[in-house]
Order: structure tokens, then sequence, then C-alpha cells
């Protein structure tokens, strides 16, 4: 290495919402108290599942946490996330298929994913695969469409378009008890074989660490069907066959050291995440099996400290990041492809929040990130990366009315280490300005605008034969309007409703695409695109309590999306819908609680799309939707302990679809979870 190598077991339903079941988690610290924005009316129900606002939170936020994350935790992170309203995951099928995420149809690299706090890195391509990333350490994921409405965080939470914010599971202690051990097993379909391990232990009153561990392993063989129709409507082949080359063999381990000072806190993370796995590949000219095979080893530490000293809060974060990846292609149809890539980061901010008023905030942040890449390939430039973020915004209340806005100064300079050629610095200025208002007890109202950019990628940049140097940053505009209404009523068979809307607008400009120039399968990456997004979320939220000890949770949302192309009217595809999005999508999610039982059903809908820019028959993708069923019991045994059993249905109609066109995904499927915890 040479170079610089919380569940309150009641929601808090607040002013504004939006679109899925959720949980309000954690008390609020002094500084975020400090940091309040918003007026919260706050009731108190009996684990309610519900998206709300907290008093620190001005904008919606989609929230999984509590029962609502419990019954989703035996699938993957991404699966969880397909029940956000305005999410598009890429899923390449099978156990360990690469999973991003899209919110908005504004592109995975303008979806920023923080773990614990802190944002997770890839220079190389900017996609981050949430199937490296386990459900069963997880507390809370939340979505933010924008950005957070709080103003104390780093200078790079105010830069992305939509983060996605996992929080890790933090040391709860009952009694006298300084030890907590959660011992799980979980097997099922395509040879599935995943141990989880999860120790917590207090060391002080103030000082209590937890270290998790899990493996993964799986043949990711299942079958599918292979089906075309042509345009015309005959069938030109139809068969079944077996997934190959989806296996995986994972291992993930993470540290993590928790502290409070006087009006203050810390904390300390070491993760581990080293797998190999095969790419199955596209089904394509009947072929079945692909050679290709990735190695990730994915490790880094990070620090966080926060104090209030009276009026003044600071904050400070510290990160360094290894990723090696290993990229095999040993498919003797091609040519042999063996290469090694290796990036770090460093990663230092400080963010500082003042309260000038008890009505008005004021913060300021900067970070700093260093990136490098190397490479194995025939002159690759070796790009070291120096971003520079300085952010100022303010924030203020005042009887129900809540103003928020903010400025970023991105500052981005790139050095190639084998190039005589180097490249420009770049420098962006992105605002954001929030406006909340709560018109009666029941009924908020919220509205945003913000400015983002996403730089090009070490890829898109350097990559050998490819890249292109001279690419300009990708630009999106949002503007968003939300409504939000909610009903309360504790001691009544229906005892809590919501109803959430929220329309947009973004506005995409200088997309990065690979385009093709000059001689065949030689591809460049240019600035080309112009992308116009408009759309309609709706979510409704019903708690209904028929016994004492019945109780059932329902949660229906849709989503509208025209995201059409605007690029060059002479374009045959010119206002056409982009690729994988669809105009319409939707979900539903029930859970039925009696006596400990748990039986939870969900339902996704994803309506007809397009695998190319052209919308013709020909590049039309079926509509596809997929029900998933699961039961769990958990039973108190001797001395304390409980056992935890569940079995999940996966795919319950053994539906045919595809996420991505070729990638089949699996059919009916299984799971089976037995958990000890003491």
């Amino acid at each position: 290495m040479k170079e610089v190598k919380r569940y309150i077991s009641a929601a808090v339903v607040a002013a504004l919402a939006m679109s899925l079941p959720q949980h309000i988690f954690g008390a609020e610290t002094e500084a975020e108290r400090r940091d309040s924005t918003a007026a919260a009316h706050i009731t108190t129900l009996d684990e309610f599942e519900v998206t709300a606002l907290s008093r620190r939170d001005i904008i919606p936020i989609q929230t999984l946490s509590g029962k609502a994350l419990d019954a989703l935790r035996n699938n993957s992170l991404a699966d969880a996330m397909r029940y956000f309203s305005g999410v598009q995951i890429k899923d390449y099928g099978g156990v360990g298929g690469i999973k991003t995420i899209n919110v908005r149809s504004m592109g995975t690299n303008h979806t920023a994913v923080n773990y614990d706090g802190l944002q997770l890195g890839n220079a190389q391509n900017g996609q981050i695969d949430l199937g490296q990333f386990s459900m069963d350490n997880l507390e809370a994921v939340d979505l933010y469409n924008g950005q957070k409405s709080r103003i104390l965080q780093p200078a790079r939470d105010f830069g992305s378009a939509a983060q996605v914010y996992l929080r890790t599971r933090r040391p709860h202690f009952q009694n006298d008890k300084d030890l907590n051990m959660r011992i799980k097993m979980r097997s099922g379909s395509f040879g599935l074989l995943n141990p989880v391990i999860l120790t917590e232990y207090r060391f002080s009153p103030d000082i209590n660490a937890s270290v998790s561990a899990e493996w993964l392993r799986a043949n990711g063989k299942y079958p599918f069907r292979y089906r075309k129709v042509l345009p015309g409507g005959a069938v030109a082949y139809d068969t079944t066959a077996v997934r190959q080359n989806g296996d995986i063999d994972a291992l993930r381990a993470e540290a993590n050291l928790y502290g409070l000072l006087r009006d203050g806190e810390w904390s300390a993370k070491a993760y581990l995440y080293n797998s190999e796995r095969g790419i199955p590949g596209a089904i394509v000219n009947n072929v079945w099996r692909r050679g290709e095979r990735i190695w990730d080893t994915n490790t880094f530490a990070q620090g966080r400290w926060q104090q209030t000293f009276g009026s003044y809060t600071t904050m400070a974060n510290a990160k360094y990041a290894y990723y090696r990846t290993h990229y095999l292609n040993n498919d003797d149809k091609v040519l042999r492809i063996d290469n090694l890539f290796h990036q770090q980061e460093v990663y230092l901010s400080s963010a500082n929040l003042f309260e000038v008023h008890p009505t008005l905030n004021l913060s300021a942040s900067y970070d700093l990130t260093f990136n490098t890449m190397e490479a194995d390939l025939y002159n690759f430039a070796r790009p070291r990366r120096l971003t520079n973020m300085l952010s100022g915004a303010a924030s203020w209340h005042l009887h129900g009315v809540s103003l928020q806005a903010s400025l970023l100064w991105t500052h981005v300079h790139d050095r190639l280490l084998a190039s005589s050629a180097q490249p420009s610095d770049r420098s962006v200025y992105t605002p954001t300005i929030i406006a909340a208002w709560q018109a009666t007890p029941s009924l908020l109202l919220s509205a945003y605008y913000k400015e983002s950019f996403r730089m090009p990628t070490f890829n898109d940049l350097y990559y050998t034969d490819m890249g292109n140097a001279s690419l300009l940053p990708e630009r999106v505009r949002q503007l968003c309007a939300n409504t939000a209404w909610r009903y309360t009523a504790p001691d009544h068979l229906l005892s809590a409703a919501q109803i959430t809307l929220s329309g947009y607008f973004n506005n995409v400009k200088d997309k990065i695409v690979a385009y093709p120039k000059g001689q065949q399968f030689r591809w460049t990456m240019v600035n080309l695109g112009r992308v116009h997004i408009t759309g309609a979320e709706a979510a409704t939220d019903l708690t209904l309590s028929p016994l004492s000890d019945l109780n059932l949770t329902l949660h229906l949302q849709y989503t509208y999306q025209q995201a059409i192309d605007v690029t060059d009217p002479s374009d045959s595809f010119y206002r056409h819908q982009i690729p994988y999005i669809p105009h319409h999508s939707g979900s539903l999610t029930s859970s039925l609680d009696w006596r400990g039982y748990n039986l939870h059903y969900s339902w996704i809908y994803v309506g007809p799309r397009w695998c190319q820019q052209e919308n013709t028959r020909v590049n039309y993708l079926q509509p596809w939707y997929t029900s998933d069923l699961s039961l769990s019991k958990t039973f108190p045994i001797p001395h304390g302990m409980q056992l935890e059993t569940a079995i999940d249905i996966n795919n319950l109609l053994s539906q045919d679809y595809e996420v991505i066109l070729n990638y089949p995904m699996p059919k009916r499927n299984y799971r089976f979870t037995l958990g000890l915890t003491f």
C-alpha cells in the first residue's frame, strides 16, 4: 500500500411521509435535536409500521425497520428494496448475481449507498453491488429521494440525487446482561447454505461492541424456460434448461465498536467481504454455460466522532478502503481474459453545526477523498483522483413552516501516472432548496428543488481503448412535491391509516453512454443523452386490529414513470421510454400477527418495458410479477433463550420472468431458517 493507503418499540408518526411501511428508528442525539427543523406531532402506536417524518426530517424518507424488516430478512437486500417506491433493481439472476439500484430512473451512479453514515465508494465503475451486504446485521434501511433534511452531515451527503442508508444493528442489553448471541442457519433451494453468527458484548455502560460473520454458499443451479416469440406471433423456440455458472462462495465479517461521551458519541467499524462466484452470463444463441468468474475482496475501516459544545456541534469521519477484483474469462470460444484491479480510497470529513437561534441553524462541512486504481491492462492510465467538497447549509423553522437551503462545491482533480496527457480539473456548484408546511395536524405538504451531478468513473474515462478523458459530468435537476395525510385511532378496528402522494420531474443532462465508434466492437464513452423523467408515486398504509392479539398491516404502493430520451429529434428513438424503465409498477405487502406467529405475503408487479432505446415490438419485454410468502414463529426455550423458525417461499406461483433480458430469474424456491438467541 504505497499510496495513502436505535429501534423504538413504537413508531413516531409525524408530518411528512412517503411510500413504505416503516418504524422511525433511534433516539435523537443532542445534535439532532438541535438540528430539528420540522414540527412533529407524536403518537405512540403498538408497533405500527408506517412511513413518517422524524423531527430531524422535513422531506420524505422510506424506511424498512422493525417487523417490516424482519419479514424480509431472509431475502437479499436488493429483494427487500424492491418494495420501495420509484426503485428499479437490476438483477442478473441467482443468489450470486450482481444487483444494483436505480432510483427514479436517474441511473445507478446517481444513487449513493451509505453504510453507518459513510458512503461506499467504487471509483472504477460507480456501482455498488447490493448482494455484498447482509440483511441479518441491519437494523434499518432508509431511502431518501433528494437528500437528508439534516444539515449536520458530511459534504458529499449533499451531492447525490438519491441516498440509501444501511444502519447496522446496535447492541441492546436487558437487565444485567453483558453478552448477547444469535446463531442462525439458513438453507434451501439451489444448494443454499448460509450460517450466520452475531455476538454483542458490553464492556461498560458507555462502551459496547458487536462482531458478526456469515458464510454464503450456493451452486446457483435452477431450471428456467428459454422461449422466444417472433413479432408475428410465431414461436421461434421454447425449451427448458438449468442455469449454469451461477455459484457463489462468500464470507462477510464485520466488527463494530460504539462509545458514548458526555454530549457526544463515537463509533468504529471494520468490514471484510471475500467471494468467488461465477458470472452466469446472458442466455443467447443456445449458449447455456459461460466461463467467466470473478473474485472480490472488499475491505474497509471507518470511524465517526460527534460532540456538542453548547450551541456548536462537530462531527468527524474517516475511512480507508481497499478493493481487489480478479476477473477471469476462460471460455474457449473467446479470447482468454485474466485481469486484476486494485482500488484504494482515503476519506476524511468534518461537519459543523451552529445554533444561531432556536429557529435557525447553520452548517458547514468539508470532505476530502483520494482514490487510486491499478490494473494489469495494457497501457492502463493508472489514475489518481483527489476530490474536495465544501458545503454550506441553513435550516429555519417557525409555526409549522420549515425551509432549508444548501450549496455544495465539488472540485475534482485527476492525475494519470502512465500518461503524459493530463485531464482538466472539474468544478461544479449544486444547490438545494427544501420547503415544508404542516397545514393541519394530519396533513403536511413539502417540495424541493435539487441539482446534482455524477463524475465520470475511471472506467468511463480511462478504460483502455474505450475511455474518454474529455467526458463532462452527468447533471441532474430534480423538482418534487409531496402530500401526506395520516389518521390514528389506537382503540379502533382501523387503528391507523396513511396516504402519501408524490410527483416529480427530473432532467438528466450530458448522460454518459457507450457508443460505437470506428471499427466494429470498438466503443467509446460519450456525453450523448438528455432524459426527461416525469413520475408520480402513491402509497397507502393500513393497520387493523380486529382482536386484541390479532393485527393486520397492509401497504400498497404504485409508481408511474415516463422517462423519455429527448436528445435529438432526428433519432428514431426520440421521446421513447429509456431501456428497462416501466411506465407502471407497484407492490403489495401484508403481515398478519397472531400470538407470536407471523404470516407475511408480498407481491411485486413490473409493467412492460423495452430492452433497447427504440420502443419496438422486437425490443418489448413482457410485464412480470412475483408472489412471496413467509411464515415465522419464535419460541421461548429454557434458560432465557429463544428459538426462531421460518419458512420462505419465493416466487410462489413459479413465474418465468426476466429483470434483465436473457438473464432468467429463479422459479419457485424455498428457504428454511433456524435461529437461536441467548
